[in-house]
């Protein structure tokens, strides 16, 4: 009973790696020979304990995980000897210098029909993407940050389990591949932030598991097609950066599962109705999209994130309840001409309010108070008159408040300087006046362009009435204590000098007296009466 519960407590002690694997992590360690190699064959013996390495449990008899992850690698020689580990199934050599993959690792870990994740992102490979023969196990390959180039034709047609594919961030060119595994499992595309053109082909369409699509920072034209609604699993989809036009297909909006629409920065220029039923975040700024904005498209209850800025939209904000879920609503550079609805005081989770550089009037209504948990209210750059409510002085995790180029007269009320997480609060270029109140010397302030509001230069930042009175206080209590020290001292004076010079009216009468005593001389005239 003592040695089972011993070999349950301890059971490395009755663990042990396969001799064969043991002695090819001693041969890797020999070949690396890197100085940033946290491996010592000399401290720890056993390789399951070294940095980055996991064996199976629970005996770890054998590799199945290996990251040399920052190891300052840039010589891949010694992964054909990596591939002698046939129980590999994670592969990780990111963030390292390899400049190219030996020919000894395809030949090799090609058959290791285990290996399900190799990931050689952040490194400095250079050329055309390589063939991936056999490997009939790997299910996510990961070459992004890298500088490969050149078109990808079939060269990843052989991987028939593959549901994650990465390679964003590299310098491929042509059209978007579209032979991604025979077995159309794949999940997730990620392919931004290279060179591709064209337009997005209707066949990477029938991978139907699709949940991630990111074809953003690319040149791709042409629209998107209608058949992207058949992607019933879709998630997340983004082709921001490109140079996309024409209307947003409809089918978009019959994906109940897409969470995450984003197409800025192309040239859309129509958003389909009820766009927004099932997304949480939705970003079609820069495009130029025009007309009205349609109370459909705030009011969605899933909806969180809308960026609709710097397009041709013109016309009323919708008066319609928005969202309760809307955490950040960005409509800035458009053309909208109309007053800021009192339904914005209904979003208590509402963060991020942007409105600036469009045709907005009337006043700021003081119900947009309520709106607590706002960081940041931009309402610059539009027609804005009235007087700044008080009721703003409520924002209290207000960071930035920008209202200038607007008409907003009178007096900036007092109740701002009870924002206390306030860092910049820009009000130039309005009719205010007045005395602008105390704030923090913290707080960015910008008032130009006001010629009738003047700066509070009464008291030193950052002091309040009560830190005042008692200053005030301390100063009168040292006037009167200097003063009662003048008045001692002068009587001293004069008892010390009636006792050094005695009245002798009586015995030198009609003699004038000259005494000089120490520094200074005294004169007095006795007469007689």
């Amino acid at each position: 009973m003592f040695l089972a519960f011993f070999c349950f407590m301890h059971p490395l002690v009755f663990s042990k790696l396969h001799s064969s694997q043991t002695t090819v992590m001693i041969s890797i360690s020999l070949q690396l020979n890197s100085t940033q190699l946290p491996w010592d064959v000399a401290k720890e013996p056993n390789p399951c304990l070294w940095k980055g390495v996991s064996c199976s449990p629970p005996n770890n008899s054998s590799i199945i995980s290996l990251s040399l992850y920052g190891f300052g690698l840039s010589s891949s020689d010694f992964l054909s000897e990596v591939c002698r580990i046939d129980s590999l199934q994670s592969l990780n050599l990111s963030n390292n210098f390899l400049e190219s993959i030996s020919d000894g690792f395809f030949n090799g870990c090609g058959g290791i029909d285990g290996l399900e994740v190799l990931d050689f992102s952040r490194n400095r490979l250079v050329g055309s993407l390589p063939a991936f023969q056999n490997f009939v196990g790997l299910e996510v390959l990961d070459l992004s940050f890298n500088n490969l180039s050149g078109e990808i034709n079939s060269q990843l047609s052989q991987l028939v389990s593959l549901k994650s594919l990465n390679l964003s961030v590299n310098e491929f060119s042509g059209s978007v591949p579209t032979q991604l595994g025979k077995s159309f499992v794949l999940e997730q595309l990620q392919l931004s932030k290279n060179l591709f053109h064209g337009e997005i082909p209707v066949e990477l369409l029938t991978y139907k598991n699709l949940t991630l699509i990111d074809l953003g920072d690319n040149d791709l034209t042409g629209s998107i097609p209608v058949a992207i609604g058949s992607l019933s699993k879709l998630q997340f989809l983004f082709l921001s950066s490109n140079r996309l036009s024409g209307k947003i297909p409809k089918s978009i909006s019959s994906i109940s599962t897409l969470q995450w629409f984003a197409a800025n920065q192309n040239n859309f220029v129509e958003v389909p109705v009820g766009i927004t039923r099932y997304i949480k975040i939705l970003d079609l700024s820069y495009n130029k999209l025009s007309g009205l904005i349609r109370s459909d498209l705030l009011s969605q209850p899933s909806l969180q994130h809308v960026d609709l800025s710097y397009n041709l939209l013109h016309g009323r904000l919708p008066e319609i309840m928005p969202s309760r879920s809307l955490v950040r609503l960005r409509l800035g550079s458009n053309s909208l001409n109309s007053s800021i609805p009192t339904t914005l005081a209904t979003l208590k989770n509402l963060a991020y309010l942007e409105l600036q550089n469009n045709s907005l009037s009337g006043s700021i209504p003081p119900e947009l108070g309520a709106c607590q948990n706002l960081l940041l209210l931009n309402l610059a750059q539009n027609d804005i008159n009235g007087a700044l409510p008080a009721e703003l002085g409520h924002l209290t995790k207000l960071q930035v408040m920008k209202l200038q180029q607007n008409k907003f007269s009178g007096e900036v009320p007092d109740s701002l300087v009870r924002l206390l997480s306030l860092t910049q609060l820009i009000l130039s270029n309005n009719q205010l006046s007045g005395v602008l109140p105390q704030f923090s010397k913290h707080l960015v302030v910008n008032i130009s362009g006001n010629p009738h509001l003047i700066k509070n230069e009464t008291r030193p930042p950052n002091t309040s009435p009560e830190s005042e009175k008692k200053k005030a206080s301390v100063t009168w209590t040292i006037v009167v204590g200097v003063e009662a020290f003048i008045c001692l001292l002068f009587g001293i004076l004069c008892l010390f000098f009636h006792f050094l010079f005695p009245d002798k009216s009586k015995g030198n009468q009609g003699r004038s007296h000259i005494i000089t005593f120490s520094n200074f001389s005294l004169s007095r005239e006795q007469r007689i009466p």
